[in-house]
């Protein structure tokens, strides 16, 4: 069985809430899942502040078992020191200007 850690959604319409949780991976998003590892609000408080409560002893031991962080909890995990943060993608494709179009060179 393969464990994720994934975000379950809750809230209402353009008010998001998610639980982290450890889940079978073959579960749905909203499903069936093993643990509660944490929460996390990102609409902003009055004082401009996200939400993230993680519980770090529960989430370091569903690591040392082998589950599999998505995308997005493995970016808050970064920034928590649990993983080490994700690489950035550098394309230094898009810090080239833009080519002139044809009817510019005309």
């Amino acid at each position: 069985m393969v464990v994720r850690l994934r975000l379950q959604r809750f809230g209402r319409t353009h008010a998001p809430f998610y639980r982290m949780v450890a889940a079978n991976a073959r579960a749905p998003r909203d499903g069936k899942f093993l643990e509660i590892v944490g929460t996390y609000n990102p609409i902003a408080n009055k004082h401009g502040m996200k939400e993230i409560r993680l519980k770090e002893d529960r989430l370091k031991y569903w690591l040392a078992v082998g589950a599999q962080p998505t995308d997005r909890v493995a970016w808050i995990l970064g920034k928590f020191g649990i993983l080490p943060p994700p690489p950035h993608h550098f394309n230094p494709q898009r810090s080239k200007p833009k080519k002139e179009s044809d009817d510019a060179k005309k």
